[in-house]
């Protein structure tokens, strides 16, 4: 019973989970116009996306958007579908989609699964926050002098914490 166990959301162990809905931080509605998608921002989990993706990134995701060769989308895993992943859309196939993740280490991708059906094809990933990182700690685990982020710290995470999700070089390619 994952749902009981601490850990866990919408009966997902925390583990098994790449892609976290983030409901507290809301929707962004397309302020009533027709035909504009909703968004929505979620969490990466896991490590399939690196070095595009790290674990804590939250995303801007539009859901039913088009999708093209290159993009970086939500889906739901065609064997687990309560768990939604994070992959790149490398081409259209017969069926629907071949995806791929941005680490080859990590696994988890159409290599394993084939094609996704174009269903299960959720949202398309609009641009990437990464939260400020946490400085490093005293002894013991303790804040103090050590909590602190120099200058230098605070200066890189500000360069790169938003940025758009472009569409990968021409050297990935399905296999």
């Amino acid at each position: 019973m994952y749902g009981a166990e601490r850990g866990t959301r919408d009966g997902v162990p925390e583990e098994d989970r790449e892609v976290a809905e983030v409901p507290e931080r809301g929707r962004v509605s397309g302020g009533g116009r027709a035909g504009r998608r909703p968004l929505r921002v979620v969490e990466v989990t896991g490590p399939s996306m690196v070095p595009t993706l790290y674990h804590g990134d939250l995303l801007l995701v539009q859901y039913g958007a088009p999708v093209r060769p290159g993009d970086v989308v939500i889906l739901r895993h065609p064997f687990q579908q309560n768990l939604l992943v994070v992959k790149r859309a490398v081409e259209q196939r017969p069926g629907g989609w071949w995806v791929r993740g941005d680490n080859t280490f990590a696994g988890g991708d159409s290599t394993d699964y084939g094609v996704v059906p174009e269903e299960l094809v959720l949202a398309r990933v609009r641009a990437r926050y990464r939260p400020l990182p946490k400085g490093p700690r005293g002894p013991g685990g303790a804040k103090g002098a050590k909590g602190q982020l120099s200058v230098t710290a605070v200066l890189g995470w500000a360069v790169s914490a938003l940025r758009p999700v472009r569409s990968a070089s021409a050297r990935l390619r399905a296999r």
